[in-house]
């Protein structure tokens, strides 16, 4: 039996995507490969590859996988910022690297149990991507929809999420929600800032003034979609260091993203 235990387990290990990286959308957020990314960890900070809405222009301009497009926004430099931050706060062995997941690469997907998406109210999933998300989600998944506002971008991704799950609602998290006390007491009314808004003098793109945090609950009521809208957690990590990216700012993107990593690893 351990024989067969351990051959299922390395079918498993073979089936995973070698790590690779892609252009990134911003030229700011390319950074240097760190001098351990060949060491394993018991975590990686996924982040979900996608085709880009035909109506979002420049962010869909090129071959989306090679990257450069709308799903490479705060990559790689927030998702390796991040990486850092889960380990010195937290006791998970934590790879310094991130991996881009393909939902068209066979089951990749199932390797991966957190997955982060950036602008996903410009993704434009195929059913069949779509189909394969739901099951990696029905399955025990987690999807951290992050980085995007307003109410374009609302309709974007309601769009998208409306192909993954037809009659599951979208709820707004109360404030004594474990997503935010799993690990730090936080409160759902704060905004992370968004670093280009920041530049003209707003914390928020476009109509998005007030933040939301909300969810799609599995049949057991563990949220299994987390929703950051009208928030920008992947620039609270790309900008943490940055003179003109808050302090307030940074800090409470670093400790929401604590929590939603610690509450996918043990709901």
């Amino acid at each position: 039996m351990l024989a067969a235990l351990w051959l299922c387990g390395q079918s498993v290990v073979l089936a995973q995507r070698a790590f690779r990286v892609y252009r990134s959308l911003e030229a700011q957020a390319d950074v240097p490969l760190p001098p351990d990314y060949r060491v394993p960890g018991e975590f990686v900070m996924a982040r979900l590859m996608y085709p880009t809405a035909p109506e979002f222009g420049w962010f869909g301009f090129g071959d989306w996988t090679q990257g450069g497009t709308a799903w490479a926004v705060d990559y790689p430099r927030g998702d390796r910022f991040f990486a850092s931050i889960l380990r010195r706060l937290t006791r998970l062995s934590v790879r310094s690297v991130e991996q881009p997941v393909n939902l068209d690469d066979g089951d990749d997907v199932y390797n991966w149990p957190f997955i982060i998406v950036g602008l996903p109210g410009m993704w434009d999933l195929t059913d069949a991507q779509a189909a394969k998300l739901r099951d990696y989600l029905l399955r025990g998944g987690f999807l951290l929809c992050d980085s995007f506002f307003g109410t374009r971008e609302w309709a974007g991704f309601i769009r998208g999420m409306k192909k993954v799950f037809p009659d599951r609602p979208i709820i707004d998290l109360p404030e004594d929600h474990p997503l935010f006390h799993t690990v730090y007491d936080l409160s759902p009314t704060a905004q992370v800032p968004n670093w280009n808004a920041l530049q003209a003098g707003v914390p928020y793109r476009a109509d998005g003034v007030n933040p939301h945090w909300r969810a799609i609950l599995d049949d057991h009521g563990r949220a299994m979609v987390a929703i950051a809208f009208n928030n920008d957690l992947g620039d609270s990590w790309q900008w943490a260091d940055f003179p003109s990216y808050p302090e307030s700012g940074a800090s409470l993107g670093m400790r929401m993203g604590v929590n939603f990593v610690v509450y996918a690893m043990t709901h």
